[in-house]
């Protein structure tokens, strides 16, 4: 699995980004797909998830009414919306293929990561 998220940047406070995590190789259709984020020092931790069809998603409480997970199967393509951003949401952030059809809020949840994408958010 070759998991490419891209759609990080450079921003100001109150802006907006998209994020993209694509499976080039189509294999995780059938998986849920997570985000996550990390400051250097920190642990990885959860910012939002959904399941296979796309009808179950999770928030971390940080980002609820500010982010947005889909998911286009079609594309094999999972994305995250974000808007308001804030300097605390400045980090790096991963896209992962769930090990089940569901999607979890663990880290020991996921089987793929992606690279990361860098979001910087200046006040």
């Amino acid at each position: 699995v070759q998991l490419q998220a891209s759609g990080g940047g450079l921003v100001q406070a109150g802006d907006s980004l998209r994020l993209s995590c694509a499976d080039p190789r189509r294999t995780f259709s059938n998986n849920g797909v997570g985000w996550f984020r990390q400051i250097i020092g920190k642990e990885r931790e959860f910012v939002a998830s959904i399941d296979w069809r796309g009808g179950s998603s999770r928030y971390a409480e940080s980002v609820i009414d500010r982010f947005t997970i889909s998911r286009d199967n079609g594309k094999n393509t999972v994305y995250l919306q974000m808007r308001n951003l804030k300097p605390e949401d400045t980090a790096v952030y991963y896209c992962a293929v769930a090990r089940s059809s569901s999607s979890s809020t663990s880290v020991d949840g996921y089987r793929y990561w992606g690279q990361g994408t860098q979001v910087t958010v200046s006040s």
